[in-house]
């Protein structure tokens, strides 16, 4: 979710599961059982525990999708990254990783630091590259500071990390189920849809619920509580901000809620 800790609580939609009711989870019929994990931000000490639990619960071979946004704003980025990115390739039937708009907002760091630097690190940039062992001046603004930063951090980060990073897939579908990091807009089909939109999110995503039965998993934007409502299934509960990181284990006909 973009923007800071700073109004936090104004942005957070006070809106929960037990307000709503309707079949969502009776329509839901993936081709395979999978698991979803929201926005983890840098919080380590919350994924471990979390996989662990879902996978003591599924099994090693059921799918678990990381929603995106891995990076930023918590403490360690570079753990939860190197985590992920182990399992992507050890295991890659049975882990996905999705791009999210904090590492879609770190590549482009990467890439034209004197642009996208100042945002970046605004946002939660600085904590990630902290967590890679770099120091961010005060005057982090100036453009050659900026272009040192990126340097340290692509020597920080391995090959294989920053390719994987830079191809992560911005949707993962099994049946009518579809798992992004912020929105679909709801009135286009899913295989039209923008990497954008997927990644960024969309004005009429939470206003409107799709009509063509397809169900939309996302992260992006925190809910107090998860929810499995209106074609949606919101898995965001703002991690680095509540302590709370929320995964989902679906199948045909169920959603079950893990924290």
């Amino acid at each position: 979710m973009s923007g800071g800790l700073k109004g936090w609580a104004g942005r957070l939609l006070h809106r929960s599961g037990s307000d709503v009711t309707d079949d969502t989870a009776s329509r839901l019929a993936p081709a395979q059982t999978f698991c979803a994990i929201g926005d983890i931000h840098g919080c380590n000490d919350l994924l471990r525990p979390l996989y662990q639990t879902l996978r003591s619960d599924c099994g090693p071979d059921v799918p678990v999708v990381f929603l995106g946004d891995m990076v930023d704003r918590g403490p360690d980025s570079r753990p939860v990254l190197t985590f992920i990115h182990d399992l992507c390739r050890t295991l890659p039937e049975a882990h996905i990783a999705l791009m999210g708009n904090h590492e879609a907002m770190m590549i482009d760091f990467l890439d034209a630091p004197e642009a996208s630097g100042v945002r970046w690190i605004h946002y939660g940039g600085r904590e990630t590259l902290i967590s890679f062992g770099i120091d961010v001046p005060p005057g982090h603004s100036d453009p050659a500071v900026l272009g040192d930063l990126r340097d340290q951090l692509i020597e920080a980060m391995s090959p294989d990390l920053l390719n994987w990073l830079r191809t992560l897939p911005s949707r993962w579908s099994t049946g009518n189920v579809h798992c992004v990091h912020a929105a679909m807009a709801p009135d286009r089909p899913v295989d039209r849809q923008t990497s954008q939109v997927l990644t960024h999110g969309h004005r009429d995503f939470l206003r409107r619920a799709r009509t063509d039965g397809q169900i939309v998993v996302h992260g992006h934007t925190i809910m107090p509580d998860p929810i499995c409502a209106e074609t949606r299934i919101s898995l965001d509960t703002g991690a680095y901000a509540t302590g709370r990181l929320t995964g989902a284990v679906i199948k045909a006909g169920e959603c079950r809620f893990v924290t």
